[in-house]
């Protein structure tokens, strides 16, 4: 096992590690597949040295000894970091002092491309450390991730408790969640969740200033909005959504059933006059497959249907999405 597979750096410790190292200090020395299997950090650390007298083991390096070499080594790391900043600052000063020259007032903040999800996740830190009117969020998908939530939860209610607002879309989907609903129960201050059958991709807008979006499938690219005109049409798609929407929290709003068939079904209903797939409207609705086969074989037991054919006709002939229209109106 590597260092890397042992999951820290080569130059980091862990509490498995240490246990080892004070059992080496004990006993003077330890097997060397013990630190090979358990806690190959402290060989790479040279807190462990080979044994001469037997080869299979490794007998612990003093401490007193230890620490000022680890010390040594993190000092030339830093000492590597300050000339590396030097030779970029440098490098980028002139470059600086010549776009300064050729810069105009009009000239607009630029989009950057964050690539790395805890590049993403620090630049989200770092806009919601500094806003100071409100953050409004769409996340599209099922079941909320509780690592997610509550990794979110500090910066959520620091920007609370400076007097931000807080407003949230998720997909009908997240309106039974447990876990989205007691991470909004225990926020305290100005925080609002609505939900709808559909949203867009993912988006943060914090104080109508900045706002980040996904820049693939798999969420380790975003794009950070800093463009005016750019997160006015962002936040103004926010404003038309959060419209339409069925209050979640903190006062849930019963979503009403038209005909014995129910907004769910309604949605469906929608998405199989369009041609899709059961995994596509599956998708759409931030459904998994087997959830969304089950709201299909209701809503075609309901409507009398027995082929998938006749259920399109059958929605056709109904007029149950005409009347969704004019709940909607």
């Amino acid at each position: 096992m590597t260092a890397g597979e042992h999951g820290h750096r080569a130059d980091e410790l862990c509490e498995t590690g240490l246990a080892l190292y004070a059992r080496a200090l004990r006993e003077g020395h330890v097997p060397q597949e013990d630190a090979d299997a358990a806690a190959p950090c402290l060989i790479n650390s040279g807190l462990l040295q080979p044994d001469l007298e037997d080869m299979r083991r490794l007998r612990p390096v003093a401490p007193a000894i230890a620490l000022p070499r680890l010390l040594h080594a993190t000092a030339e790391d830093i000492a590597r970091q300050r000339q590396r900043e030097a030779r970029l600052a440098e490098a980028l000063e002139p470059l600086i002092a010549l776009h300064a020259a050729q810069a105009t007032p009009t000239d607009a903040p630029a989009n950057t491309v964050l690539v790395d999800i805890e590049r993403i996740n620090a630049a989200i830190a770092r806009a919601m450390a500094a806003s100071s009117r409100e953050v409004l969020t769409i996340q599209p998908g099922g079941k909320r991730p509780a690592g997610i939530l509550a990794a979110a939860f500090l910066l959520e209610q620091e920007m609370l408790s400076r007097g931000c607002r807080m407003r949230t879309l998720y997909q009908h989907t997240s309106r039974h969640d447990p876990v989205a609903l007691s991470h909004y129960e225990n926020l305290n201050g100005d925080v609002e969740v609505r939900t709808l059958d559909e949203v867009t991709d993912r988006l943060i807008v914090l104080d109508r200033t900045v706002a980040f979006i996904p820049a693939n499938t798999d969420r380790t690219m975003a794009v950070e909005v800093r463009n005016p005109a750019m997160v006015a049409y962002l936040a103004t798609t926010f404003d038309r959504l959060w419209r339409l929407a069925t209050p979640m929290y903190p006062q849930a709003a019963q979503q009403p059933s038209l005909n014995g068939i129910t907004p769910r079904q309604h949605a469906i209903a929608s998405l199989l006059t369009e041609g899709l797939t059961d995994a596509a409207i599956a998708e759409r609705l931030g459904l998994n497959i087997r959830t969304a086969r089950v709201h299909i074989a209701k809503l075609a037991a309901t409507l009398g249907s027995e082929s998938r054919a006749q259920l399109g006709y059958l929605i056709a002939e109904s007029g149950i999405l005409k009347q969704e229209e004019g709940v909607a109106e």
